[in-house]
């Protein structure tokens, strides 16, 4: 069977295995849906989020798993390093995108997308925790050009997608312009928006606004 991507063209991850199946050259399917508690859906998604990944052996969540599997298909390009320690520093990357940017940037997700203003005191915190959680990318990324080096990886997707989005969480809730004051976080999104699979995941997306 064809694999079938479940989710929405606006979740960030989605579109993280998105880019990345599309950068593969996979056939895939997409089924939109959206997150939600229904009986039949925790059967495939069992906190009920997306994206999902239906395989032929059955349904896979979460987005750092599906990525897993994607790439132990085998299918080129690799877009993880062979040599063990520099594969072990792309996952690295990988989850300090998860925990350091992208997870604090969603505290506002309510006040920059939803109308939910946050308080004060919640953007204070938002900020202090994004501010050591781009200062530490600094110091973990090579940005040369790519985050982990001179290859693309799995980590230029979750780039792609996590700091995209919070420096737009920045700039509408903190009054912060991330985008121009830190150093190489611009030039890496530029050269990811040169991505043919970047550009059809974000067509599709604006499509679907």
């Amino acid at each position: 069977m064809t694999i079938k991507l479940h989710g929405m063209t606006y979740s960030n991850y989605y579109n993280m295995v998105k880019a990345i199946m599309i950068e593969k050259g996979m056939d895939f399917d997409e089924v939109h849906v959206l997150p939600n508690q229904e009986p039949e859906f925790l059967l495939k998604s069992p906190m009920g989020k997306v994206p999902c990944l239906q395989t032929e052996q059955g349904f896979l969540s979460e987005t750092g798993v599906m990525i897993d599997y994607i790439d132990s298909l085998k299918i080129e390009p690799s877009l993880y390093p062979e040599e063990p320690f520099a594969r072990a520093k792309v996952k690295e990357l990988i989850r300090h995108l998860e925990l350091y940017i992208e997870l604090p940037a969603r505290r506002l997700y309510g006040d920059v997308f939803f109308g939910n203003p946050a308080t004060d005191d919640l953007k204070e915190q938002v900020k202090s925790q994004l501010e050591k959680g781009f200062a530490s990318l600094q110091k973990l990324g090579n940005f040369d050009p790519y985050l982990a080096g001179k290859e693309l990886s799995y980590a230029d997707f979750y780039y792609r997608f996590s700091v995209g989005i919070a420096t737009i969480v920045c700039k509408k809730a903190l009054n912060w312009n991330a985008l121009n004051e830190l150093p190489n976080i611009k030039s890496l999104l530029d050269l990811m928006g040169e991505r043919e699979s970047i550009q059809k995941v974000l067509a599709d997306q604006a499509r679907d606004a």
